[in-house]
């Protein structure tokens, strides 16, 4: 019982010290496509820094710029957390169905976060409202969070 105890709090202090590894890194260091992203989306935004969060199974970088926007980018490069909150994201990012139904149904509201995974889109809006979309782009939920 205590070895199965001792090797419990092992596994555990283990994942608990891989868990917060993260380690500043440079633009230049960030996968090709998160940096040709930022370069298509945010040409005008000066980085204020960028971090590599290595996890026991996974990697994303967080890419943080002078005015407060954010973006959050997988292994491979590819956005998956989009925050403006002011100016809004960029239209270039925002899939265009997405933004055809914020046009068409919003048309005084911001995009002010977008963020994606494997099943759906999630969109806040500057007037307080959450649309989730699925992977085609069909709206599955909408929350009013006043």
């Amino acid at each position: 019982m205590k070895k199965l105890l001792l090797a419990l709090l092992s596994v555990f202090t283990l994942q608990v010290a891989q868990a917060d590894n993260d380690t500043p890194v440079t633009v230049t260091q960030l996968p090709a496509k998160a940096q040709t992203f930022i370069k298509q989306n945010f040409p005008n935004e000066k980085v204020a820094f960028a971090k590599k969060e290595k996890e026991i199974f996974d990697t994303s970088y967080d890419v943080t710029f002078v005015n407060g926007d954010a973006v959050e980018f997988d292994k491979n490069g590819e956005w998956t957390d989009l925050k403006c909150k002011r100016g809004g994201v960029p239209a270039k990012a925002v899939p265009a169905q997405i933004s055809k139904f914020v046009k068409e149904n919003h048309a005084d509201a911001k995009i002010l976060t977008l963020e994606r995974d494997r099943f759906s889109y999630e969109v806040k809006l500057s007037n307080f409202w959450e649309i989730k979309f699925d992977k085609q782009f069909n709206v599955i939920d909408m929350d009013l969070d006043d």
